[in-house]
């Protein structure tokens, strides 16, 4: 191995270890950030996603609907940020996200401008939503991980 190759493995391992070592706690941050973000949007009346969620969820009042599930989406980004509410914050999405995806079936002129694959703007913002999932997840692996301690604090 050349001093180059050396140096650049070096490199490499530590950029590596710095990754393993706040990836966690990061995306658990992030995913907090977008839920407390997004949810807080709902009850101040500025969530470019109350028409879709008003339309999805046709037979619920929006006046109240909205700004609860704003809430809710709140909350879950609360108890992401601390790693004893991890599982709940994990069941709250659990419980949300089944009806993010409701436009699919139930508007999908909205989210497809060519079925499957041609999406809408309000298509990605849904299609995302199995990131969210994913992050979730990737979160949740963690939690009972002996080393998880140094990683979600």
């Amino acid at each position: 191995m050349s001093h180059l190759q050396k140096l650049l493995f070096e490199y490499d391992e530590m950029i590596a270890g710095t990754m393993q070592k706040y990836g966690f706690l990061l995306l658990r941050y992030s995913l907090a950030l977008v839920f407390i973000w997004f949810g807080m949007l709902k009850p101040l009346g500025l969530s470019p996603a109350a028409d879709l969620v008003a339309s999805t969820a046709f037979w619920l009042d929006p006046e109240w609907f909205i700004p609860v599930l704003g809430w809710w989406e709140v909350l879950i980004g609360v108890l992401m940020l601390f790693k004893s509410t991890i599982r709940l914050a994990i069941l709250l999405l659990f419980l949300q996200m089944p009806g993010t995806f409701m436009p699919i079936f139930i508007l999908p002129d909205v989210v497809f401008t060519s079925a499957p694959f041609g999406l809408t703007i309000e298509g990605q913002y849904i299609i995302k939503n199995m990131t969210l999932i994913a992050a979730a997840i990737a979160i949740g692996g963690t939690v009972n991980r002996p080393d998880s301690e140094k990683e979600l604090h």
